[in-house]
């Protein structure tokens, strides 16, 4: 039988404070993310103002400041000193408000971010990129009047994937459509001729030879490998090509570059992923013999607490309890989201400052010398969370002598060398780069014999992490990397 009933309970739990929760989300915001989030907090809280606004507010503050002052009590005029709007204020239940905060609410106050930004244009803007689904159908109604014609092909369209494809049969969308196989197969025939050429094929072979018949290729022997010999091209089996073809394998390489000029993915063309740009977050320097290490803060806009909304909360504290009330929140809040953005720059800084001086080989003479790292040390020597620091490395970038590099680059594990020092993975991986660059084309180095070499080289690592490694750095096996140098016709 099911009773209700009241009991009490003393439990734990952890609840994050809204200025923590806040700190948190900041953490993994790169700096265009950063700018973003201080336009929305500016636009809605009115204790926190841009630097730069001094100047018009220099301009304009008789007028406006006169329109505000008539509808409040009798007071100092905007920027006198008031004595009582510097003293601390308690509301009903004694909080004092302004306590903990003096260097947030001090006039000077300034935290490190850089001149106003640049609006951007609205002109140099697009609102939206036409999708490849849109760019087909708009030429399909161009292309069939008749209503079930282009009723079937908005639905052979639809089930188009990013890449090109139909991801449905033939059969399938006729059964849908209730029409003949044939008439749906006339009308993907159709749309194959659109552009992106070869959109609507249902395999890598239809898509190639659509781009071909559009092109108008007369090499039989290009259009007989893609026709009847696409597995063997697809394992770079050239000696069977040749041999299947009766040409010899240095002829291939002509056909080769003629099928590579085709596209074999023609939905990309219009792929609607939006390109990312990088922005270095933390720049590296070497002054003299010290690496400096500055965070970017180009294109931030400088922050403080109005001081003019300061006045007006010490006057609406007199009699006016209920916008003294929306002032203090909108206070509270200004002064934790510059505190978080303070928190965030701090951890960000100590954490780049430690990679430097854990990397300070690396930096000096190249990837030989790059250290092992793991979040844990990080967070070991600055005292915070691990957690802590996977945010902080998120979508970070470093701007070094040697070149752009995201924060996580220099984080990877240790392999154990013969001598038992720890050396670093991505210096096994540049090695094996090398080795694949040097080695003889004609008698490519198998995995076997990387790893006797590198086991030579006091590096002893199994055979299956040198293929898991090369792999990584989308090298061929290396009986493909013959065939493909036997190809070109260098033997």
């Amino acid at each position: 039988m099911l009773r209700q009933r009241l009991d009490q309970r003393q439990v734990q739990k952890l609840i994050l404070a809204p200025a923590l929760q806040q700190a948190i989300k900041l953490l993994p915001l790169t700096n265009m993310e950063l700018i973003e989030v201080i336009d929305e907090e500016l636009s809605e809280n009115p204790m926190i103002e841009l630097e730069e606004e001094d100047l018009e507010k220099g301009v304009k503050e008789t007028s406006a400041g006169a329109d505000r002052e008539a509808k409040l009590p009798e007071g100092p005029e905007p920027g006198r000193e008031n004595p009582e709007a510097g003293a601390p204020r308690q509301d009903g239940d004694g909080l004092d408000v302004e306590a903990g905060f003096k260097d947030y609410l001090d006039d000077g106050f300034r935290p490190n971010f850089s001149e106003k930004r640049d609006a951007v244009s609205l002109e140099n803007t697009l609102s939206r990129s036409p999708s490849l689904w849109d760019h087909l159908n708009w030429q399909a109604a161009l292309t069939f009047f008749d209503e079930t014609e282009r009723e079937i092909a908005q639905f052979i369209i639809g089930n188009i994937n990013e890449d090109g494809y139909l991801g449905s049969s033939v059969e399938e969308i006729a059964g849908l459509c209730q029409a003949a196989p044939e008439k749906v197969n006339a009308i993907r025939e159709k749309i194959k001729t659109f552009d992106p050429v070869g959109a609507g094929s249902l395999d890598l072979k239809e898509t190639l030879l659509a781009q071909m018949d559009h092109l108008e290729v007369k090499d039989d022997i290009a259009r007989t490998i893609v026709r009847d010999h696409l597995p063997l091209l697809e394992k770079s089996d050239f000696f069977h090509l040749a041999r299947a073809l009766g040409i010899p394998p240095q002829d291939v390489k002509y056909h080769m570059e003629l099928i590579k000029s085709l596209d074999p993915a023609p939905g990309r063309k219009y792929s609607e992923e939006k390109t990312s740009y990088v922005v270095p977050d933390i720049i590296v320097t070497k002054e003299g013999d010290e690496w400096t290490v500055r965070l970017n803060d180009e294109g931030l806009p400088r922050l403080r607490i109005s001081g003019y909304y300061k006045q007006l909360l010490a006057k609406a504290a007199l009699n006016q309890p209920e916008a003294s009330r929306f002032l203090k929140d909108r206070l509270k809040k200004a002064i934790w989201f510059l505190r978080s953005i303070d928190q965030r720059n701090r951890t960000i800084y100590r954490v780049a400052r430690f990679i430097v001086n854990q990397q300070i080989d690396f930096f000096e003479k190249g990837l030989d010398f790059i250290r092992p790292l793991t979040l844990i040390e990080i967070a070991q020597e600055i005292g915070v969370h691990e957690s802590t620091v996977g945010r902080v490395v998120a979508n970070k970038y470093m701007m070094t002598p040697r070149g752009v590099y995201s924060l996580k680059y220099f984080f990877h594990k240790a392999l154990l060398g013969n001598f038992g020092e720890d050396v670093s993975s991505l210096k096994i991986k540049e090695k094996i780069h090398k080795l694949v660059e040097q080695e003889d084309k004609n008698s490519p180095l198998s995995d076997i014999e990387i790893g006797d070499i590198l086991a030579r080289e006091n590096l002893k690592i199994a055979r299956r992490t040198v293929a898991k490694y090369r792999k990584q750095l989308k090298i061929l096996p290396s009986h493909i990397r013959k065939r493909r140098f036997v190809m070109e016709g260098n033997s």
